[in-house]
């Protein structure tokens, strides 16, 4: 059966060219020039279609389409990492949609029974047998709660079954080939790729636990509790279980839907400004953000909020990760360029004996140009896309959730500006970003900061005398240095994500087929 599949991997890659893609980019190295052999082989596979006429970004969209709805998956999790894919290759992969066709209800009900030990028909008053979306990992069905469950709309996400057996195998598939293009490729070490596919296993392992994805919900539901800005589902945790997840129905207008809002009386200009204002709140006060804002997963009901849905993909940042962004954010609309190379230094994402004035005048080459448009026309995501690409030239391994957060932000940003092209981000967020300093250096940030540490010290400071007796006595000067180094450096760790998955394809189309 592997086999079968590698096979298909190599048919798909050839036909859309996805081995010249790589011949064009690395033609004189010895595993390039052992490809070249073997891509002639598959020439007769293209066919007489204009595939290899269209942009090379789109030819690999297309590809990984066609390889199925894993692969397409792994698509939309590379183009969240802007700071090493190509711009074009970044742009096309994020209009994936991951469209699967829903698997028979017939087996929607078997898992159901098996899960709850009776009948559907006896755990709900109704339940809708055509699902009303479906996707790579699971599919949702409207129904009712029984009447002494209080008889509440429902909707009920349910994992495909047997879907786990397809990841593990396609995710063999990738790590095989992210180990042929390091071997291939003279960046793929550079890059990463193993490290690329382990990441999206993470993401892919994650939503196949929607007990996850219910606590995911139930947070950012405690987070907006009362808000009228935004409405999220509440869980319903007695029916819900690792392959189920039974929530509020929500009722709402899709927000791609723009003429229906408008024909609804929503003020679009204001829901364009509330979104922004419901991202920063997360991001700034909450430090725990839904990164997967996409029009499909947000709806608007008549009042004019926001429902969010579909929680398998978050972010979380630390203070840390919060003082970063907002110093960087204000410098950067300062144009103080030496305090955003600062605050990097300072955050330890960037070498200690970095030169300030060299990643100082790198910043300004790369930012200034922003400043030829009107404020409110400057995207955050450009900004700290631009930040991060430069940041990766002195070293610095930028952290998977800030590039999770720049992704959404990107997401965020062009769903504003659909719906109010003359919304200010600036304005918007100022002040987020404000109060978000001021939470952290100000007297605020200095009364909370007390109330966070006062239990430890009232344990620690009584035994300080007698631990220092106990670290003299012992001579763990040493070990706790060695401590505190492994502390640090488990701060700092970063990920990195692979930008050559178009080569990834492409060594595994050639290599793998010439082992067949």
């Amino acid at each position: 059966m592997r086999l079968l599949r590698l096979f298909k991997i190599a048919r798909v890659a050839s036909r859309y060219g996805l081995d010249q893609m790589i011949l064009e980019h690395e033609p004189g190295s010895v595993g390039v020039r052992r490809l070249m052999r073997l891509a002639a082989v598959l020439q007769f596979w293209r066919g007489f279609g204009d595939q290899l006429q269209v942009p090379r970004a789109v030819r690999l969209r297309l590809a990984l389409e066609a390889l199925g709805p894993i692969f397409v998956k792994f698509g939309q999790v590379l183009s969240t990492r802007r700071d090493l894919l190509p711009q074009d290759i970044a742009d096309e992969l994020a209009k994936l949609q991951d469209q699967v066709p829903p698997f028979p209800s017939a087996l929607a009900l078997a898992e159901l029974e098996k899960i709850y030990g009776k009948p559907v028909d006896q755990v709900f008053a109704s339940f809708e047998r055509e699902p009303v979306a479906s996707a790579s990992v699971a599919q949702v069905h409207f129904a009712t709660l029984r009447a002494e469950d209080g008889g509440h709309e429902v909707a009920v996400k349910i994992l495909r079954p047997g879907i786990a057996p397809i990841i593990d195998h396609d995710i063999g598939l990738l790590q095989a080939a992210a180990g042929l293009l390091e071997i291939l490729w003279a960046d793929g070490k550079r890059l990463k790729p193993r490290e690329v596919v382990a990441e999206f296993e993470k993401y892919l392992h994650d939503e196949l636990d929607l007990m996850r994805e219910a606590a995911n919900c139930s947070l950012l539901g405690r987070n907006f509790k009362d808000s009228p800005l935004l409405r999220v589902p509440e869980v319903y945790w007695d029916w819900c279980d690792h392959s189920v997840m039974v929530m509020e129905r929500m009722h709402g207008t899709p927000i791609s839907q723009i003429d229906a809002l408008r024909a609804q009386g929503v003020d679009l200009k204001a829901l364009s400004r509330n979104g922004v204002e419901i991202f920063f709140t997360q991001v700034f006060r909450d430090g725990f953000f839904h990164a997967d804002m996409h029009p499909g997963n947000i709806f608007v009901a008549p009042n004019g909020q926001y429902i969010a849905l579909d929680f398998g993909i978050v972010g979380t940042l630390t203070d840390i990760d919060k003082n970063y962004l907002a110093h960087n954010f204000l410098a950067f609309f300062r144009r103080d360029y030496k305090r955003v190379a600062e605050v990097h230094i300072e955050s330890g994402w960037a070498p200690a004996g970095t030169r300030v004035d060299e990643f100082e005048a790198s910043i300004r080459a790369v930012c200034e140009p922003f400043f030829d448009r009107p404020l409110k026309d400057i995207s955050f995501g450009r900004v700290l896309l631009r930040l991060f690409q430069t940041s990766r030239r002195f070293n610095v391994e930028v952290q998977p959730q800030l590039m999770l957060l720049q992704k959404t932000l990107l997401n965020i940003e062009g769903l504003g500006r659909q719906l109010d092209p003359d919304l200010d981000l600036w304005q918007t967020a100022k002040p987020f970003l404000e109060r978000s300093m001021s939470a952290q250096l100000g007297w605020r940030g200095l009364i909370s900061n007390l109330k966070r540490e006062a239990p430890q010290w009232a344990t620690l400071l009584p035994a300080l005398p007698r631990l220092a007796h106990q670290a003299l006595a012992r001579d763990d000067g040493a070990a706790l240095r060695a401590q505190l180094a492994l502390i640090q450096a488990e701060q700092i760790r970063q990920s990195r994500l692979l930008s050559g998955m178009v080569l990834l394809l492409a060594a595994l189309a050639g290599v793998l087929l010439w082992l067949i």
